[in-house]
């Protein structure tokens, strides 16, 4: 039985979700989410809306949104940016490397000279796939490369920005037939097996080490002013490998392209730079990816001066990037980092402890605490270290036994898992105890198959849509682009700016918005997605967007007026009422509503409530249960905390703050085991399908507006 290795994992998000106009041309965001919109769509939106995120707001993240504008880069055509991606462009061929294409741009160039040794090409960061660079009947260099690097031999890029009345000539060649040697010759039957993502720190060594067994040479890139044209953003790509004995063009603009990308018909000019910068940099890279800060280039005019110029070239990754050996700053962080992949631990206000005392008691019907409980919680100083539970490696080994291979693809590699028959009936016990790490990518797939009856060919089919919709400008790009780099913090994946973790956020979140014209894009996705993009590769955390959206009901949690959300709300309000009377009724004295403190736990399925070790073991329940666990983590946080909110001197201030804190279990296997019993009591999810039925008659009475604190 083969184990996969272990999935780097990642930071908790620092905001939630906002409803956003579908067409935002540069307009300010701010951290109160904006409830007005200017389309049908977002006009449907309820007063119950309002009140939930005006309220939810006051307890928010306060982080001021940047706001900016587009079009003043291109006020100036001779500061514009050239991100033409060249002929017959489509993200179907990228992807799919099958295609090798030449280039010829009469704009851009790479200069290397003839004694240079041949550098590899673009490599796919999920596939690692290795490219033959062929070249006038030299032999076969093959080997893989990171994203698409440009620097001179000094070790420095050297990159000049001359007008546009200017422009760099192609380089003149022996013959013009001479730049078809920097056509990629692609290997498919010799193409090496899918990397596994970021494994923690004590399974396997850290994934960034380099080596410099190959001396790559560092060519001059002149790149010319750029114009916007790219409307597509790969999270991974391949490029042609350069020829020793020619000077090449470079692919990354060609004005002649049968297929310039250029602004959708109608298309806002500010989403189009957005779309076509993480286009551009999809085939460049940038440098110092997961210890670098990087350098704004949608949310910040760049080229005001000609220092801000300097400074964003001078993030341009170089061909080197990849092979050279790891600075000590580099190598600082590495040493740094926990089993998830942060390199910090994200803060966060409001800590405080979740005891497992009360949850040693089942759910039942309980009065009201002694009066003079305390009204405040116990506070943590910090969160806990990621640590490896004690019965990791036992728990490995009875996953290996339980899971088996359903198919490979051609080069061996495993494409879908299953369960054994005979260990069918040990899942659930299993997951509530705690998927391991190392088998949480294959186990989520499972269990995401399981409750959606599905399987590897709908995944494909989801794939190739992922694919597509990247051709496709969104009305969210602006905002998706807003979001991205704040929506996690502290994890080595996305702390580089337009690196390949915030670059693949982006591109998941712009072909997801494409998915549903209800939904459009909403804050609350970015989390969730960013949880998955540390397991899964880019198409596939698509894939289960989707099936989160179509068999989880997370369609009707982020549609207008977030039916889901309130209905989640109404079955919890039921359960409080009876089985904790008196927490309901101090709710109603004290005139709090659920939707106050609630609403940010359902729409990012906890992901910025609790330390994300207990995060991942509450999503391992979610994929098995569906929508149901959410509200019995909700319940179990209001029956932890009951004496504290029926105690005499609780109020509404003491109440909303405790229960919009950032709760850090005292024991997860306590909490998860509450929660496993509450579900499985099969009369209470039977009372809790006929409450969901009983709010979808209030719905349609029009009484639904009366039911709720």
């Amino acid at each position: 039985m083969e184990t996969p290795s272990s999935s780097t994992t990642l930071a908790l998000p620092k905001q939630l979700r906002s409803r956003h106009p579908r067409s935002s041309p540069s307009s300010t965001a701010s951290s109160v989410p904006e409830l007005c919109s200017s389309s049908s769509t977002d006009r449907d939106r309820s007063s119950t809306e309002s009140a939930i995120f005006t309220i939810y707001s006051m307890y928010g993240d306060d982080e001021e949104q940047t706001s900016w504008t587009a079009s003043s880069t291109f006020e100036d055509p001779s500061k514009e940016l050239d991100l033409s991606l060249g002929d017959s462009f489509s993200y179907s061929n990228f992807f799919n490397q099958r295609t090798s294409y030449v280039s010829n741009t009469d704009t851009t160039f790479i200069d290397l000279s003839s004694d240079m040794k041949p550098f590899g090409t673009l490599s796919n960061p999920h596939d690692r796939t290795r490219l033959s660079a062929i070249s006038n009947g030299s032999a076969n260099s093959s080997y893989p490369l990171p994203l698409s690097n440009h620097a001179n031999s000094h070790g420095r890029d050297t990159l000049e920005l001359p007008t546009r009345s200017k422009r760099v000539p192609p380089i003149p060649t022996r013959s013009q037939s001479a730049l078809t040697s920097c056509s990629s010759s692609i290997d498919l039957d010799a193409v090496s097996p899918p990397v596994s993502h970021l494994t923690p720190p004590h399974n396997r060594s850290p994934p960034l080490l380099r080596s410099r067994e190959h001396q790559v040479p560092e060519p001059t890139l002149v790149l010319t002013p750029p114009q916007p044209t790219s409307s597509l953003i790969p999270p991974s790509s391949q490029t042609p490998s350069s020829s020793p004995t020619t000077k090449q063009q470079s692919k990354l603009s060609s004005p002649s392209s049968k297929t310039s990308l250029v602004p959708s018909e109608g298309e806002d000019l500010d989403a189009f730079h957005v779309r076509s910068t993480y286009a551009h940099l999809d085939v460049i890279g940038v440098r110092g990816d997961g210890y670098e800060e990087g350098v704004e280039r949608t949310r910040a005019r760049i080229r005001a001066s000609r220092g801000s110029e300097l400074r964003a070239e001078a993030a341009l990754a170089g061909p080197s990037e990849k092979s050279r050996e790891l600075e000590a700053e580099e190598l600082n962080v590495l040493s740094s980092l926990d089993r998830y992949g942060f390199f910090i631990v994200p803060s966060h206000d409001r800590l405080v402890l979740l005891p497992s005392g009360p949850l040693l008691k089942r759910l039942a019907s309980v009065r009201a605490g002694p009066k003079l409980a305390p009204s405040h919680a116990v506070s943590v100083s910090s969160l806990p270290a990621a640590s490896s539970p004690l019965k990791e490696q036992m728990r490995v080994a009875k996953w290996d036994r339980m899971l088996e291979v359903l198919s490979r693809d051609d080069g061996g590699n495993v494409e879908s898992w299953g369960i054994k028959a005979s260990k069918a009936h040990k899942l659930r016990q299993r997951v509530y105890k705690g998927i391991p790490d190392r088998w949480r990518r294959a186990a989520w797939e499972v269990l995401m198959n399981r409750f959606s009856k599905s399987g590897r060919k709908a995944i494909e089919e989801l794939g190739k849509d992922y694919l597509q919709d990247l051709e496709k400008p969104s009305s969210y790009d602006i905002q998706i682009d807003l979001d991205v780099p704040r929506t996690i913090s502290g994890h080595i994946m996305f702390r580089t700016r337009y690196g390949l973790g915030q670059r693949s956020l982006f591109h998941v979140l712009h072909s997801f918005s494409l998915r549903c014209h209800q939904c459009g894009y909403v804050q609350g996705m970015g989390p969730i997605a960013a949880t998955l993009l540390c397991y899964f590769e880019p198409e596939k955390v698509y894939a289960a967007l989707s099936r989160l959206h179509d068999t989880y009901n997370m369609h009707t949690i982020f549609a207008p007026g977030f039916p889901g959300l309130l209905q989640a709300i109404y079955v919890q309000e039921r359960i409080m009422e009876s089985k904790m009377p008196d927490v309901y009724a101090a709710f109603k004295k004290h005139m709090i509503s659920t939707t106050s403190y609630a609403t940010k736990w359902y729409i990012t399925l906890f992901a910025n409530s609790v330390p994300f070790q207990t995060q991942l073991r509450l999503w391992d329940a979610y994929l098995l249960e569906g929508e149901d666990l959410f509200i019995a983590v909700a319940i179990s946080i209001v029956w932890v905390y009951r004496d504290h909110i029926t105690s005499s001197s609780a109020n509404f201030e003491t109440i909303l703050s405790l229960l919009s804190s950032f709760f850090v279990p005292e024991d997860d296997d306590s909490l998860l085991s509450w929660i496993e019993r509450m579900l499985g009591d099969k009369k209470l999810r039977s009372q809790m399908a006929q409450w969901r039925q009983d709010w979808t008659e209030l719905v349609a009475l029009g009484k639904d507006g009366e039911a709720l604190l």
